[in-house]
């Protein structure tokens, strides 16, 4: 299996599993000190061999993102930076040059529009595109995408015949979401944008207990692999790059491992997973904008 994939409109290469700086290491306060144990969990990170890491204005950890870079060794080149825009999204050429100064770098590899339920009265989707573009123009950003988008967003944003289409769009995908969201994935590939995923591991750690535990702890057994590795792998195959996180060095490793190119499933075993999955429908997060529930 690949460990890159090459986006559309930049050819800018991405690692295929990015270490996730939201989630358990969220604060949600940019003023907040630099988190120490983040810091030291990116450093164990870049010792295992990830290059991708993924943060977000919402997140509030740029800070400790930007001091695990300053302090090590790895050159900028050689790694990837996401972060995301949702907060400040009236104004996003602003909103991305305060990203890079909480970064202390010159350039993010991947900006995203973080959700498509922003404030339509205080910028339009044309607008916020438009000053996407532009920080790739101004070499602020190599390349741009979504997250969280779906079939709708992006048929609305298409119309407005971008001159750079999206190279990304990142959405919560695991077995018990995938059902819902085949029709969007189809479309992303089918118009060249690359799935990446968060809460790959959604099933396991949100409804411990499900449907799909069975089928993954089985294949597991039959692999000698760790559930967390077999849905890694179903998760890679269905889209192109996963983000996930963990504070545990070890486990970080066992990420990792799903690039093996001797450790496959069948068209049988990921059969086997989609139909449990199929069993429960549970999203994370956006669940009201996206399902409409609260």
């Amino acid at each position: 299996m690949f460990r890159t994939v090459t986006l559309n409109s930049s050819k800018t290469v991405i690692p295929r599993i990015g270490y996730g700086t939201g989630t358990k290491w969220f604060s949600g306060n940019n003023s907040k000190p630099i988190d120490k144990d983040l810091v030291q969990s990116i450093h164990d990170a870049f010792s295992i061999g990830y290059r991708h890491l993924d943060a977000a204005e919402m997140y509030g950890t740029e800070k400790s993102v930007g001091e695990a870079i300053r302090t090590q060794s790895i050159p900028r080149n050689e790694l990837f930076i996401t972060s995301k825009v949702y907060r400040s999204i009236e104004n996003i050429e602003q909103a991305c040059l305060d990203v890079l100064s909480r970064l202390g770098m010159d350039y993010l590899d991947l900006w995203l529009i973080h959700a498509p339920c922003f404030d339509r009265n205080k910028i339009s989707l044309e607008q916020a595109w438009r000053q996407m573009e532009k920080l790739v123009e101004n070499g602020k950003v190599k390349a741009i995408g979504v997250s969280n988008f779906q079939k709708q967003h992006l048929e609305e944003l298409f119309a407005l015949k971008p001159k750079i289409k999206p190279a990304v769009n990142q959405i919560e995908l695991h077995p018990y979401v995938y059902e819902a969201s085949r029709e969007l994935i189809e479309y992303c590939k089918s118009n060249d944008i690359a799935i990446e995923s968060y809460s790959p591991l959604g099933s396991i750690i949100y409804k411990p207990g499900g449907p799909v535990d069975e089928a993954v702890e089985k294949l597991a057994k039959k692999y000698s692999r760790s559930p967390a590795q077999i849905l890694l792998k179903w998760n890679l195959i269905k889209g192109d790059i996963i983000v996930t996180t963990s504070s545990k060095r070890e486990r970080l490793e066992d990420f990792l491992k799903v690039l093996d190119e001797n450790f496959q499933l069948t068209n049988a075993d990921i059969k086997t997973i989609d139909d449990a999955g199929a069993k429960l429908h549970f999203r994370k997060y956006w669940t009201e904008q996206i399902d409409g529930k609260k």
